[in-house]
């Protein structure tokens, strides 16, 4: 099959991996997800289970218990887990960000410490990226590492880290001095949950989900020199390789609830009566849901073919698709779930049909991890070759 076509036409592989992870997603759904946010706990019993079968590693190298796939399977489990409702968040950023840079720039050590753990499920990482000034410009970062001896020194803040409370370490992005040019350049380190210096606090959010988010100081965090992440020298490269799984996660993880909250408009459509047939056949309703389903299958497209670009070696490829394929993505669940909720109407805002708390989580897409004017702004400056307005 040549690479064009298996972007498009999903293999036989994958379309049994899909079954497969929506069988397990059915076994779960959105009502499991739901309880153990309401109770503060953590969806640890379908962590587990995607993790003894082999799903949460997927993309890991084998040789360190993974699965020797790429981030497009590791997308397909994510999407079918939404699709039944009740999605994994951390398989975002342990798996597909952390699991991604240690295979690709860590030291034999770190790959020893760490992929095996993040592939059975025992040990899960969070990413630090984000900070209260530069939300994720890396060029405005102000979290500095420097050199003490054989440490390193780590000071700074990040906001809306997400599940830093129960991730055994966290892959923190900070910055260095380049000793030549004495500009800050970017570099990633592993930093222990239980480090000292290194502290968190939960924000207190309106979205309720059972992963919570965090604000993070480092306040003089000593670290061995083992705790840097591939080469201090490489910078932006070895950022974006896990930024760009990053984005097609988040891509996974909206055409998965965009889907979930069409099939219940569908459902609803095909058996609500009001007059002498089902609301469904009727063109107002059943127009803009064929249009959302349509949305959503482009923006899959685009995802695939960010994760084929990726999985190949094309970072600069994928870098422009994967941007590409969050934002329409978000887009397509937004309008999926705004349109749902509007098919049941006041059962679209009740919690027996469990779609209006989809409303506040659906937007968390278009924000994170990055928003959709910096995507326009992307595509306007590296695709198409505008000028920079900053």
């Amino acid at each position: 099959m040549s690479p064009a076509i298996g972007t498009t036409v999903e293999t036989e592989e994958h379309k049994a991996l899909r079954a497969a992870v929506a069988a397990l997603g059915q076994r779960y759904g959105r009502e499991y997800l739901a309880r153990v946010a309401r109770e503060g706990a953590h969806p640890d019993e379908l962590w587990a289970d995607a993790a003894k079968l082999g799903y949460l590693g997927v993309s890991l190298p084998e040789e360190y218990g993974g699965g020797g796939g790429g981030i497009a399977e590791l997308s397909i489990v994510l999407e079918e887990l939404g699709a039944a409702g009740c999605p994994l968040l951390m398989m975002v950023v342990s798996p597909a960000i952390c699991g991604t840079v240690i295979s690709r720039f860590g030291t034999e050590t770190q790959k020893r410490a760490w992929l095996p753990g993040l592939a059975d499920g025992s040990r899960t990482m969070a990413f630090g990226i984000t900070e209260p000034d530069a939300g994720s410009n890396s060029h405005r970062i102000t979290t500095t590492a420097r050199r003490d001896g054989d440490e390193w020194v780590l000071t700074g803040r990040k906001v809306f880290i997400s599940g830093v409370d129960i991730a055994d370490a966290t892959l923190i992005v900070g910055r260095t001095e380049d000793a030549r040019t004495g500009s800050l350049k970017p570099c990633l380190f592993i930093v222990p949950r239980d480090t000292p210096g290194f502290s968190r606090s939960v924000i207190d959010m309106e979205l309720h989900a059972a992963e919570k988010q965090f604000e993070l100081t480092l306040d003089d965090v000593r670290l061995p020199s083992s705790a840097l992440v591939g080469d201090e020298d490489a910078g932006l490269l070895q950022l974006f390789a896990g930024l760009n799984p990053e984005r097609i996660m988040t891509a996974a993880f909206a055409i998965g609830m965009g889907r979930y909250a069409l099939a219940k408009a569908v459902d609803y459509a095909k058996t609500r009566q009001v007059w002498k047939e089902p609301i469904g056949a009727h063109q107002a309703i059943a127009h803009p849901l064929a249009a959302a389903h349509i949305d959503l299958e482009l923006a899959r497209l685009m995802m695939q073919k960010a994760a084929h670009l990726y999985d190949a070696g094309d970072d600069m490829g994928a870098g422009e698709a994967a941007n590409m394929a969050k934002y329409a993505a978000a887009e397509a669940c937004v309008k999926a779930v705004d349109q749902s909720v509007h098919t049941l109407g006041g059962n679209g805002l009740t919690r027996e049909y469990g779609l209006a708390a989809l409303i506040t989580a659906s937007r968390v897409s278009r924000i994170a991890p990055v928003s959709r004017e910096m995507i326009l702004n992307f595509v306007s400056h590296q695709t198409l070759g505008l000028p920079k307005s900053y």
